[in-house]
């Protein structure tokens, strides 16, 4: 199941960016699953299905984006677990 959602563009952004329609919508469902991926708002198959990837190419985007795939977070916290072990 899908969910459509319209976004209105000025005429002028749309000629300037000089994409088709179906372009345009792929990238910026890459630019919404990078940013909610960042936010953590969205797991890494989530937001890889968002952006219409293979969770391997979504990885790819991100490694051109300086993003890493691995909660930082989370490793902090083991390693302050296992030194208090």
């Amino acid at each position: 199941m899908q969910k459509i959602i319209n976004i209105n563009l000025p005429l002028e952004i749309f000629l300037a960016l000089r994409e088709d329609e179906n372009k345009l919508s792929s990238e910026i469902k890459k630019l919404i699953a990078v940013k909610y991926f960042k936010e953590k708002r969205l797991s890494l198959g989530q937001a890889a299905e968002l952006a219409g990837m293979s969770i391997a190419e979504f990885i790819q985007l991100l490694s051109e984006q300086n993003i890493s795939v691995f909660n930082f977070d989370c490793f902090e916290e083991i390693k302050e677990d296992v030194k208090n072990a």
